[in-house]
């Protein structure tokens, strides 16, 4: 049986962060965005920010497609601000979403990816960045022009400049401890959530 490569994070500090603190620190105003949120944690988070907000199109199911939702919604309406937030295990699923992202390069649209380092509906097993995998260097490599890593809480303010300020396509990865996301109660009914993000979307 091959032998598991835990990659060395010598270099890499320890995940501190509270993703009930981080999330809302980094995106103060989600209602100033279009948000395709990934399922689970990503999801439960920007529904509870927004009370379950018209504005969000939260996942319940389609893992890995948050990335490619996010991008054809910034294509299609590139005067809106576009946010796709979503988790290191559903990223990990579709890592070529993100060469898709470079190659297009849609000025409007911002990545997020909180990163626990677990795959937490699954029995909280350490996923790939768990063990090493930079997720802020493959953005990179796929060439996304502006990328950003949040370690401590220190850090947080740059990466909310990087999301409101900069003037085109960027991914910040905000890593996080293990532990609980933001919840509230949200429909998980799809025709729901369609309807209303796109009277949201959509001009009256």
């Amino acid at each position: 049986m091959a032998k598991l490569n835990r990659i060395s994070t010598h270099n890499l500090p320890e995940a501190v962060l509270d993703r009930r603190e981080a999330v809302p620190a980094l995106i103060p105003r989600p209602r100033d965005w279009l948000v395709v949120a990934g399922l689970a944690g990503s999801a439960q988070e920007l529904c509870a920010m927004t009370d379950d907000g018209p504005n969000v199109f939260g996942l319940g199911g389609a893992m890995g497609a948050a990335p490619m939702m996010a991008l054809g919604l910034a294509l299609a309406q590139p005067e809106r601000r576009v946010l796709c937030i979503t988790g290191d295990g559903e990223l990990l699923m579709n890592l070529g979403a993100l060469a898709t992202i470079a190659l297009l390069n849609p000025p409007n649209l911002r990545l997020v990816c909180v990163d626990n380092g677990k795959y937490g509906e699954t029995g909280n097993q350490d996923s790939h960045t768990g063990l090493g995998v930079r997720l802020d260097q493959i953005a990179a490599g796929a060439g996304i022009p502006a990328t950003f890593a949040i370690n401590t809480a220190d850090e947080i303010a740059e990466g909310r400049r990087l999301l409101e300020t900069e003037s085109g396509l960027c991914f910040v990865l905000l890593r996080v401890k293990e532990g609980p996301a933001l919840k509230r109660p949200r429909s998980l009914r799809p025709h729901v959530v369609r309807d209303r993000f796109r009277a949201a979307l959509l001009p009256a």
